[in-house]
């Protein structure tokens, strides 16, 4: 390009006809600049991928030590239930009955809390204490930003000003120490529906009003009696100087809650051993297994007691009835809860054909019993009342509808998640003793509630006995007070509600001592079951459908002479009156609806519900020549069953009398017997045996089909 071409080529075209070279002069320190800043962009760049890399590489070490850990941890109780299985294999082996297979579980979690205790090193020492003044609470979960990346935290506890500095540094320790939703929505559910699901009818329904006295009225007297009781004991540890913090009332009063529920696995178990009385094991096993809910419902009442004003822990009768009524919601609520689940089992297991696949109907069964207690927890009632009641309703229909492979099969399930999880539960107490890091050890509280504890007990089993035995024609005797006082063993209830809340310093008191009060309950009162039943005189290896022995306070029906009449007479002495009652309507109604037995519903139900009686009525009740016997009849007795002549006066089990001779007064009997009598008279073999007459008394032998 020739300089003259510049002209032409207009004003702002003519730097570019100057040389290269020179063209980039003034260009070149912001080249130099703009190059010097991608230079360095590029290692910071490279310098910060590194160093997410090491960070992403860092977090996967961690994460896999962490699973580690977790492996270790369950491979430590899984490990710890079979060293008790073979411990209990060996104990029975050798007849050792001082020691049950629930202290032996105990004992190798102390074992292996003081090994993880003491003989592991401190694997974790990144905490770091980090102010938050400007909160006034405490958030469940917190996001920390920390250089620009966000890291979620969540709430574990509060930790006391004095043990800041002594936080448990130990990984394993944190890892073995587990989150109290899982005994309750894990290990709990089995251990309560199996006890509903294996409940012997026969002996809890002649029982059933003393149980629920024992259950309801006593799980309360013995509330109120130790909460006082320990509420004078908290003014005291006030007075004298050894009360750090807050304890109210209503603090005593959940303890006496959380510690009323009796867990006599041990006596129970050496009951089943030994064969012991069969009533004495009824009362102990309703007992138990009905004042765990009351004692749970009961705590959750307590915690919902809130009066008005400004003293929260004063007394206020609108709040207290509040809370009666909130018991009673609950109760209620979850007992219809758990009854209506078994009730839809049983209605999908009669009307469709699962007993062809029976895996399915045992898987379906499964979940539709372990659903109760998380679908009562969902509706704010409480799960454990909920699967109890589903338990015994399974039991009572939809296990006639099962096939003969599921109903092994949800028996032998049941039965070993049972023994599993109250075993761990066991194991994990004995550990807990050494690895929770918020006991709080006070000599003075825990003396007050092993003396509470013990008159409570008395209080309420003496005073209802002997009421009781007012109504009772077969009474319990003073060795079976005697036994049933020493039998308030407290174990997996009590600690899984006594660990659902350590926040405040009141629950980690009651917590260690609950802990305490389950170790000598387990060890020395189960340990001493075997020589107290000697002492007692209370009888064993007793055949479970014996009766009991005749007494002045029983009344006899029958006393036949020989053996057979011995073993066949069904006093009936116990059957409860309210059990009488319905009795006739489950077998007439309920039962044919929900299984496939009893008499045909287009037989009891009236005329104008005739379609809907053979909708409802299953086609094997036609075909079944006899129903089903019922093993709840061999306990019951209505007025008009069985009558005693002597000369030409007639004498009926309520003690009536009138003038007729025996063959009008049985004749009588059987034109008026409905269609449930006629039922009892075949399960109990009356219906047609003949009548001998020895003396002045009438003997109907009866043959024991048990």
């Amino acid at each position: 390009m020739e300089p003259g071409d510049a002209a032409r080529l207009g004003p702002g075209r003519a730097a570019w006809a100057l040389p290269p070279r020179l063209l980039l002069l003034p260009l070149l320190p912001l080249l130099l600049g703009r190059g010097l800043r991608a230079a360095a962009s590029a290692s910071s760049g490279a310098a910060a991928e590194d160093s997410s890399a090491m960070e992403e590489l860092a977090t996967e070490k961690e994460a896999e030590e962490s699973h580690r850990q977790d492996s270790v941890s369950l491979l430590t109780f899984i490990l710890l239930l079979t060293l008790t299985i073979l411990t209990i294999w060996l104990f029975k082996h050798r007849r050792v009955r001082f020691l049950h297979e629930t202290g032996l579980a105990m004992i190798y979690g102390l074992i292996v809390g003081v090994i993880l205790r003491y003989g592991t090193p401190a694997t974790s020492g990144h905490d770091k204490s980090l102010s938050c003044t400007q909160e006034d609470r405490a958030f469940s979960t917190l996001l920390v930003n920390i250089s620009g990346k966000f890291f979620e935290y969540t709430l574990k506890g509060e930790i006391s000003p004095g043990k800041i500095n002594s936080v448990e540094q130990n990984d394993m320790l944190r890892k073995v120490t587990f989150d109290p939703e899982v005994f309750f929505n894990i290990l709990l559910p089995p251990i309560i529906f199996h006890a509903g699901y294996s409940l012997k009818k026969r002996h809890f329904f002649r029982n059933l009003g003393s149980i629920l006295a024992y259950a309801f009225l006593g799980t309360a007297v013995s509330c109120f009696i130790i909460g006082n009781l320990m509420y004078g004991v908290v003014k005291l540890m006030k007075l004298v100087g050894q009360l750090s913090d807050k304890f109210y009332y209503t603090d005593c009063l959940f303890f006496g809650a959380i510690i009323s529920a009796t867990d006599p696995v041990t006596v129970l178990a050496i009951f089943n051993e030994l064969h012991a009385d069969v009533d004495l094991y009824a009362l102990l096993f309703g007992e138990s297994v009905l004042n765990d809910a009351v004692a749970i419902v009961l705590s959750s009442s307590i915690v919902a007691y809130q009066p008005a004003g400004l003293n929260t822990h004063a007394f206020d009768a609108a709040a207290f009835f509040k809370s009666v009524g909130i018991f009673l919601g609950i109760f209620s609520g979850s007992f219809t809860m758990g009854a209506v689940t078994g009730v839809v089992t049983a209605l999908v297991t009669k009307f469709t054909k699962l007993h062809c696949f029976p895996l399915l109907e045992t898987a379906l069964f499964f979940l539709m019993s372990w659903s109760t207690f998380l679908l009562a927890e969902a509706c704010g009632f409480t799960g454990v009342v909920a699967v109890l009641f589903c338990g015994i309703t399974q039991a009572h229909y939809t296990y006639n509808n099962l096939s003969v492979e599921s109903r092994s099969r949800t028996k032998q399930l049941f039965e070993v998640l049972h023994f599993l999880a109250e075993n761990f539960i066991f194991s994990y107490m004995g550990l807990a003793l050494f690895t929770f890091q918020k006991h709080v050890f006070s000599p003075v509280f825990i003396i007050g509630a092993f003396v509470a504890i013990f008159l409570g007990r008395a209080a309420h089993i003496y005073p209802l006995s002997f009421f009781l035995n007012l109504g009772r024609r077969h009474k319990i005797g003073w060795n079976f007070q005697h036994m049933m006082m020493f039998s308030g063993l407290r174990g997996a209830m009590a600690f899984a509600l006594a660990i659902r809340d350590t926040a405040s310093y009141a629950r980690q008191m009651m917590f260690t001592t609950t802990l305490l009060i389950v170790f000598f309950t387990v060890w020395v009162i189960g340990g001493g079951t075997t020589p107290m039943l000697s002492w007692l005189n209370i009888r064993v290896g007793v055949d479970p459908d014996q009766d009991p022995p005749p007494n002045n306070d029983s009344f006899q029906v029958l006393q036949g002479d020989g053996p057979d009449s011995a073993r066949g007479n069904r006093t009936k002495q116990e059957s409860a009156w309210l059990f009488r009652l319905w009795y006739s309507f489950d077998h007439n109604y309920l039962k044919p609806i929900l299984t496939h037995s009893g008499p045909p519903l287009t037989t009891t139900l009236p005329a104008w519900c005739g379609l809907l009686a053979r909708c409802l009525t299953s086609p094997q009740v036609y075909d079944n020549q006899e129903p089903l016997r019922e093993e709840d009849s061999d306990f019951i007795l209505t007025e008009g069953d069985l009558t005693l002549t002597y000369g030409d006066s007639t004498v009926t089990a309520n003690g009536s009398s009138g003038s007729h001779t025996a063959s009008t007064s049985l004749e009588g009997s059987r034109r008026t017997k409905s269609s449930s009598e006629e039922v009892l008279d075949r399960a109990l073999g009356i219906g047609d045996q003949p009548v001998s007459s020895r003396g002045t008394r009438l003997v109907f032998p009866l043959e024991d089909n048990a």
